[in-house]
């Protein structure tokens, strides 16, 4: 095991960010390291993933709102990076890694104050607006994919390739077969909008599922995250289409339907595609189209290019496209087992392996917080630092 070290990790409060963010803790802290989390209210909340993590809310205005906005936003900020300094004197960090999201920039302006080493995530296909504000000065940017749209060539040098982090349930799916099926056995289906789920997902699926052929309607479970808005309607169209259908607005157990699903029916989110990747699980994704940069549709050509999925822009989402797709992926069992073995060929599980070694070789040469100064013997389970 290597030396002891300190890391902070800074991620907005969403699935996307703070998923991979808690895969890489997960991989420090087996490896003997410290990790602090900063993040806004939504991130240090996020259920289930930063248990025994210190956790610190530092303010993080957003861009935007025209000249009283960008004040706030800047006033904001401003304060922020003044907290994470102070932050960094007392855990003395070695490095300090963004994962985007408004919430990871004061975290980085700190630490580019304290010429701390530093490295920024890239989740998606398209580089973040955050992550291109501070990729001039970080010490190292870590993509998801091997093209990343945004992304400037004179970063080449201190750019690598290392995957977007799962969790440790989903590396699991990976060693296992894909769900035996046969032509009268019961057919699995995923229905997932990502960690703030997807209206349209509720509005359309189960009519789309509704128009299959009465054969293959009737073999069909399905396992549905809706919002909370839209989750009574959606459970009173399945009952009156006389469809199977589990429904919740949280799924605390993804990993466990992950692994027994045939066919995933989702947005295009970068923890979403990383898990179906990993996992191999074929799908058919319904990219968000206000997604910043329609980030969600570059995130779903590689996949859907080598064949392990289908993606329909959510203006022809309809319930007779989805019934067309439905048809195509799940009435031949080897064309179905043959796009899980192209959606599994694009999957990189060691992207939390790969984006700790990166983390670690930054922290190699001690920052100049460390000398001299002993470590705390003990650090406390959860912090609010405000």
């Amino acid at each position: 095991m290597s030396k002891p070290r300190h890391f902070v990790l800074a991620a907005g409060g969403t699935g996307g960010h703070m998923v991979p963010a808690a895969a890489l803790a997960a991989e420090l802290m087996k490896r003997g390291h410290y990790v602090a989390l900063v993040s806004d209210e939504r991130g240090v909340r996020f259920p289930g993933l930063f248990e025994g993590i210190q956790t610190h809310i530092l303010p993080a205005g957003r861009l935007g709102g025209g000249p009283v906005g960008y004040y706030k936003a800047a006033r904001d900020m401003w304060r922020g990076r003044a907290m994470a300094i102070e932050l960094y004197r007392t855990f003395r960090p070695d490095a300090v890694i963004g994962f985007g999201g408004y919430p990871a920039l004061p975290a980085l302006l700190g630490a580019f104050a304290r010429k701390i080493p530093t490295a920024v995530h890239e989740q998606n296909a398209v580089l973040g607006r955050v992550n291109r504000l501070v990729a001039r000065k970080v010490d190292a940017i870590a993509t998801s994919y091997a093209k990343v749209e945004r992304l400037k060539e004179t970063y080449n040098e201190k750019t690598h390739l290392v995957g977007n982090p799962v969790r440790e349930e989903v590396l699991a799916i990976r060693a296992r077969p894909f769900p035996l099926l046969e032509e009268d056995s019961i057919f699995r289906v995923l229905v997932t909008g990502g960690s703030q789920g997807a209206s349209v997902l509720s509005k359309v699926v189960p009519d789309g599922l509704s128009m299959l052929p009465v054969a293959f309607r009737r073999r069909l479970q399905v396992t549905h995250q809706a919002r909370p808005e839209d989750i009574e309607a959606c459970r009173a169209k399945y009952k009156e289409l006389d469809i199977a259908a589990d429904l919740a607005t949280y799924l605390p157990d993804l990993p466990e339907h992950l692994s027994w699903s045939h066919v995933v029916i989702a947005r295009a989110g970068a923890s979403t595609l990383a898990e179906l990747t990993c996992a191999g699980r074929p799908a058919i994704l319904v990219p968000l189209p206000s997604a910043t940069d329609d980030h969600q549709t570059v995130n779903a050509r590689e996949m859907t290019m080598a064949g392990g999925a289908r993606t329909i822009n959510q203006r022809d989402f309809t319930p007779v496209e989805l019934a067309k797709q439905m048809q195509r992926l799940g009435l031949d069992p080897a064309a179905l087992q043959n796009a899980a073995v192209r959606a599994r060929g694009c999957g990189r599980p060691d992207a939390a392996r790969d984006l700790a070694d990166l983390v670690e070789s930054l922290g190699d040469k001690p920052n100049e917080l460390q000398i001299g100064v002993p470590l705390p013997a003990k650090f406390p389970e959860k912090a609010a630092f405000a």
